[in-house]
């Protein structure tokens, strides 16, 4: 599956803390650059034709549109009694570096650290641990801070000899265009008019598929109906511009989709526990 990834406030960088009982999101790719670091846990990552076991201070760096997939281990968590899984996510735009950029001697190591991701990069010790303290620095720090940290982990990245690379060279050199595969012009198609009225027929026409039959390989794919895709990310986007501060909450209602605020704010609600300006004065709490 290809997954969208939103940048809150437009930001450069995203960072993700979990503490779940499993790793949930199935076999996917996206453009963005990521790095995983998994603190507690274990089990098999999958990482284009790579399959092979981690464990707890697993840290990997993944390439542009590489396709990857972590599954939990439940023989790990029932010998070692672990109940979740704790591992951050880090994760940032494939234009965060501009070719103007890669043309200064200072950023040759990046760009080569870069077109090595393209294979999966999973590091090994000693390095991994005293990049893991890296990680949580990054995951603890805002704005500025987040993006200079990052970029001095990249570089440690691009210097050290403690790595592997995934995914076999052939792989690599190979051109995958995932841009074909059905299910992939779907959720792009949906990914980019999710804010206008989303027409079955024609969701259903850009699969090749009757209506019904869509319907039915949707929720396979996605475990998920149409409808219910939409609304995620309609009111994903409304967490987002309600964080931005810039538009009132019915503004938002409308720019996310919705034609009528009562529907808005019943799905806000049902969908993240919180009335939007409840949610805009928790998440702005200090």
């Amino acid at each position: 599956m290809h997954e969208h990834i939103d940048f809150p406030l437009q930001s450069a960088v995203k960072v993700k803390w979990r503490n779940m009982p499993r790793f949930t999101y199935p076999w996917h790719f996206h453009s963005e650059y990521e790095i995983l670091y998994v603190i507690d846990g274990g089990g098999t990552s999958f990482v284009a034709d790579n399959i092979e076991q981690f464990e707890s201070g697993d840290l990997a760096l993944l390439g542009s549109n590489l396709p990857h997939f972590w599954r939990s281990g439940e023989e790990y968590y029932s010998k070692n009694n672990f109940k979740k899984i704790n591992y951050i996510v880090i994760q940032f735009p494939a234009n965060l570096f501009n070719e103007t950029l890669f043309q200064y001697p200072e950023f040759k190591n990046i760009r080569q650290l870069l077109d090595r991701s393209g294979r999966g990069i999973r590091y090994l010790s000693p390095f991994k641990e005293k990049a893991g303290k890296k990680i949580i620095r990054i995951a603890k720090s805002e704005g500025l801070k987040r993006l200079i940290y990052l970029m001095e982990l990249l570089e440690e990245f691009s210097r050290t000899a403690d790595y592997k690379l995934l995914a076999e060279e052939s792989y690599h050199k190979k051109k995958h265009d995932f841009t074909n595969d059905r299910m992939t012009k779907v959720l792009h198609f949906l990914n980019t008019s999710y804010r206008q009225k989303i027409d079955l027929e024609e969701v259903a026409g850009i699969a090749s598929l009757h209506p019904a039959a869509f319907c039915r390989y949707f929720r396979e794919e996605t475990g998920k109906t149409l409808s219910e895709y939409v609304k995620d990310m309609r009111i994903s986007y409304a967490c987002r511009l309600i964080l931005d501060r810039k538009l009132s909450i019915s503004q938002i209602c409308y720019e996310s989709g919705y034609n009528n605020l009562s529907n808005f704010n019943r799905a806000f609600k049902r969908q993240t526990g919180y009335t939007p300006t409840d949610y805009f004065q928790e998440f702005h709490r200090k």
